[in-house]
């Protein structure tokens, strides 16, 4: 079993910006420091079976060993396991969603934008980065969680929002990864959810190779983090003013299969929570292909398996709040977490670094470091993420939704 496994780990990977690019050499290379420990430590291949949905409709029991080939083949996949009824609840309550017209509060957003800054990301991202792994199930994932939560818990205590009731809390799963919460109540428990992955994995072996995840989803986990910071210095904000709740989250176990967020939103939709609007940041820092290629530097707005309504409105957001234009893109079916919202009959989008083809080739694999990375790109994804919640968690969605007096006639 074990000659088998490591002759596996050293076979060449497919070529794609969403999972390992490399040589075989280049591989083995990576891989070789750690052989002995892979002799010693590498457990027997499960033979659970898990119920995985490849598209919407498409399911098929897989092993865990399994579910990583899938991966390494570049096949995305929700893993429905223990969430098959997701997005059964609200089935037939949902309602199309509506979105401002166009963006109205620069001039409460123009001193908040200043105040973003690119030192406290990459100092919360060489931190992020210098845990061995942040796999879902290993005790580093657990210990990077913790630190993750004490950090957006000292945020907030630096703003003095925790004497209004901004709160961040952990949510417990069975593996050793809590997701984060951080929840700033407004007038309403209509919810505005900002959200990003924060676990890393080493699709080779994910429990004893390195996985740094600098740019998946380091960059993204980071990049929300900073525009929450900046979200806590509006008094408005933070004394509840805002029309609706704004919510920031840090999903565990997104690279397992949306694992994290799917129990998030089952929770959500069984006690009726009602999100207007969600948006997922995963992977915001890497533009060297983009400019290799000699393409414009952009935020990728994805297309495909979101909501068009709530994307039209972020190109908005966009145009007039970055310095950066927006480029499409498409990314497939359950890309990322925004695909747990979208099941559960939430509205949900979701922002890349880059067009998908352009995007990181370094990622889930020991090479996905901060030295590629552009912090002045990720700015451009956090003045997006600011101005985003801001706008939403100002907008009277009850105004919006109600009938005109022509639509009730």
């Amino acid at each position: 079993m074990k000659a088998t496994l490591l002759s596996s780990l050293l076979l060449p990977a497919a070529a794609s910006a969403r999972f390992i690019e490399t040589h075989e050499a280049t591989q083995a290379n990576r891989i070789l420091p750690y052989v002995d420990a892979l002799l010693e430590e590498a457990p027997a291949s499960s033979t659970d079976k898990f119920l995985v949905e490849l598209s919407p409709g498409e399911t098929r029991y897989v092993t865990e060993d399994e579910k990583w080939e899938l991966r390494r083949a570049g096949q995305r996949f929700m893993d429905i396991t223990e969430h098959e009824d997701l997005g059964t609840l609200r089935a037939s309550s949902r309602s199309a969603a509506v979105f401002p017209k166009n963006v109205k509060l620069q001039d409460e957003l123009k001193p908040l934008l200043a105040n973003l800054s690119k030192t406290g990301m990459q100092e919360h991202l060489e931190k992020l980065t210098s845990f061995h792994t942040r796999y879902y199930k290993s005790d580093y994932g657990r210990q990077s969680s913790e630190w993750l939560l004490q950090t957006v818990r000292n945020t907030i205590k630096e703003a003095g929002a925790d004497k209004y009731g901004v709160k961040a809390e952990h949510f417990k799963h069975s593996w050793g990864q809590h997701s984060i919460i951080a929840t700033i109540p407004g007038k309403s428990k209509s919810t505005v959810v900002i959200g990003a992955h924060q676990d890393s994995i080493n699709l080779w072996l994910p429990s004893i190779l390195p996985a740094p995840g600098a740019d998946d989803d380091g960059s993204g986990t980071v990049t929300i983090l900073e525009a929450f910071r900046v979200l806590l210095s509006s008094e408005d904000v933070i004394k509840g003013n805002a029309p609706n709740t704004l919510e920031f989250h840090w999903y565990s176990a997104e690279e397992g299969g949306l694992l994290g967020s799917q129990a998030i939103f089952s929770e959500y939709e069984k006690t009726d929570r009602d999100v207007k609007a969600m948006l997922q940041q995963d992977m915001t820092g890497f533009v060297q292909k983009t400019v290799d290629a000699g393409k414009p530097e952009s935020v990728g707005v994805i297309t495909d398996y979101v909501d068009t309504g709530l994307t039209s409105f972020i190109k908005k957001v966009i145009e007039e709040y970055c310095d950066i234009p927006w480029v499409e893109t498409k990314c497939g079916y359950a890309c990322s977490d925004h695909a747990s919202a979208s099941k559960a009959g939430y509205p949900a989008a979701f922002v890349i670094e880059s067009t998908f083809e352009d995007s990181d080739d370094h990622i889930h694999s020991t090479e996905d470091l901060i030295k590629y990375l552009s912090f002045d790109h990720m700015l451009q994804h956090a003045k997006m993420t600011l101005s985003l919640v801001y706008e939403l968690g100002f907008t009277n969605f009850k105004e919006l939704e109600a009938p005109t007096e022509i639509g009730e006639l």
